[in-house]
């Protein structure tokens, strides 16, 4: 009888220490409680620059050269946002693919250069009233500077 009651203590123990690694944090204990929606954010998201947020979403990319940042999908379809931290202060594992995560962090913004030109720059594209300007276009996108996360 005593080694049964060892036993099923053990089991316990295991059970209840597996369950409570099913979730792993990252980087800071997260502050804030209510999230916000990563569409209300891209929907205005010039006025969130500077503010702290929580989001909620699946990772659905994971940098492969160092685990730096993480894109997570929206409540909307097609809306995702990326999170970037700084290399080493946080690693994000291929592993967290797939899984749902809750981060908080302040949202920032940074400019983009690109070609200017998307069509067809043949005689034949600028024939067709496409005008191919070859000139740097620029671009804003939003991210999240990643403090502290919980993938599950």
């Amino acid at each position: 009888m005593k080694k049964l009651f060892v036993l099923i203590a053990v089991v316990s123990f295991l059970s209840v220490n597996l369950f409570a690694d099913e979730a792993k944090k990252y980087g800071s204990e997260l502050t804030l409680t209510e999230a916000t929606p990563i569409s209300e954010i891209l929907a205005d998201a010039e006025s969130f620059v500077g503010k702290k947020v929580l989001v909620e979403g699946t990772v659905v990319d994971v940098c492969e050269k160092r685990g730096c940042w993480i894109n997570l999908s929206g409540d909307k379809e097609f809306e995702t946002i990326r999170v970037k931290v700084n290399d080493g202060e946080i690693v994000f594992p291929m592993e967290a693919k797939g899984k749902n995560a809750l981060v908080e962090g302040e949202i920032f913004s940074i400019v983009t250069e690109g070609e200017g030109c998307g069509g067809d720059c043949s005689k034949e594209g600028e024939e067709k009233e496409h005008k191919c300007e070859h000139e740097k276009t620029t671009k804003k996108v939003y991210m999240i500077k990643g403090l502290g996360a919980v993938i599950k």
